[in-house]
């Protein structure tokens, strides 16, 4: 066996953690990839990986290995793809992951539409709020919001994520609208259950940061829970811009506090530091940069955000056409 597939059985089974699953990836039998793996040790002089009769782990030396083994399993790939990329459309699976509220609705239509180009391209794609470990689990990259604490991923920003907050003309009737942060306390609060703490900061016009620790009446991991709960004058939300744009474009939330300004972030595109980035994934990269190149639709001013036509919902698939539906493999 040459050792490039020596190096493709040992990396499959660190990335599946299991002896017997590699061999059913690869459709070999478990006897074969043991022995291969002895044999790869025994040529190498060390040992790569201690076996227990629950799991695998790797050694110093092996993990070193294993990355190694990967850039060139990954050059390898990328060489092959480059020589046929320009002569064929994009094929293959991406998978992404991207945080639920957020993907749902203003994601969706740009995967849809990208489908539309390369129809051949498989998506693979988890719509949720957790932040996956994209190495670990096999993703070719993820959206994230927020800070980011990983240094060994590449991270290209996308737009900026406004917070804004608001409470229905209703409830502003009926409780009164706090004039300061600190009257927040005497109103019922809706807050977002992932976030770290309830603690809601806000900074005055001399960029003095004021911290409010809230009491949440009512509280959810659901952004769009959370906003109908609002509309609905259960209570005063904050949240990002994007989720909230259209009810305050219709009336139905109204922004307060606007003298304050609240926390701002960042949309990413996540991915592994890789020496060669695949054709398809990097094809896809530059195509949501572009897609939200400038003011993102749901910062625009009220007269502009209404001329704007926005995205639209990720169930609007359009029909792919008759002659290039996907390839099934």
């Amino acid at each position: 066996m040459s050792r490039f597939e020596e190096m493709q059985i040992f990396a499959k089974v660190v990335e599946t953690g299991s002896i017997t699953r590699a061999a059913q990836v690869l459709d070999i039998a478990k006897s074969a990839v043991s022995r291969r793996l002895a044999e790869l040790e025994s040529r190498l002089g060390v040992q790569l990986l201690v076996r227990t009769t629950r799991k695998l782990t790797l050694t110093e030396t092996g993990r070193s290995f294993y990355e190694r083994c990967l850039r060139l399993l990954e050059d390898l790939a990328e060489l092959e793809e480059s020589v046929t990329s320009e002569h064929k459309s994009l094929s293959g699976k991406l998978k992404i992951a991207a945080p639920f509220t957020f993907g749902m609705m203003h994601l969706g239509c740009v995967f849809n539409d990208f489908m539309q180009m390369h129809p051949n391209l498989n998506f693979d794609i988890n719509f949720n709020d957790r932040q996956v470990d994209i190495v670990q689990e096999g993703y070719d990259l993820a959206i994230r919001i927020g800070r980011l604490v990983d240094s060994t991923l590449i991270a290209r920003p996308i737009c900026k994520i406004h917070t804004v907050i608001c409470a229905s003309p209703a409830y502003l009737e009926k409780f009164g609208e706090p004039k300061t942060p600190e009257e927040l306390t005497q109103h019922r609060v809706i807050h977002y259950s992932n976030l770290p703490n309830s603690i809601w900061r806000f900074w005055n016009s001399k960029g003095e940061c004021i911290e409010v620790s809230v009491n949440p009446w009512l509280q959810a991991n659901a952004g769009d829970y959370l906003r109908q709960a609002a509309i609905n004058g259960y209570g005063i939300v904050t949240q990002p811009n994007f989720i909230l744009y259209k009810e305050i474009a219709s009336g139905a939330l109204k922004p307060i506090l606007t003298e304050y300004q609240l926390v701002e972030s960042n949309a990413y595109l996540i991915y592994p530091h890789t020496r060669h980035l695949s054709h398809r994934v990097r094809t896809f990269v530059d195509y949501v940069l572009e897609r939200f190149k400038g003011t993102p639709y749901w910062d625009l001013p009220l007269n502009e955000y209404c001329e704007s036509a926005g995205c639209p919902s990720p169930s609007d698939f359009k029909p792919l056409p008759e002659d290039g539906a996907p390839t099934m493999k």
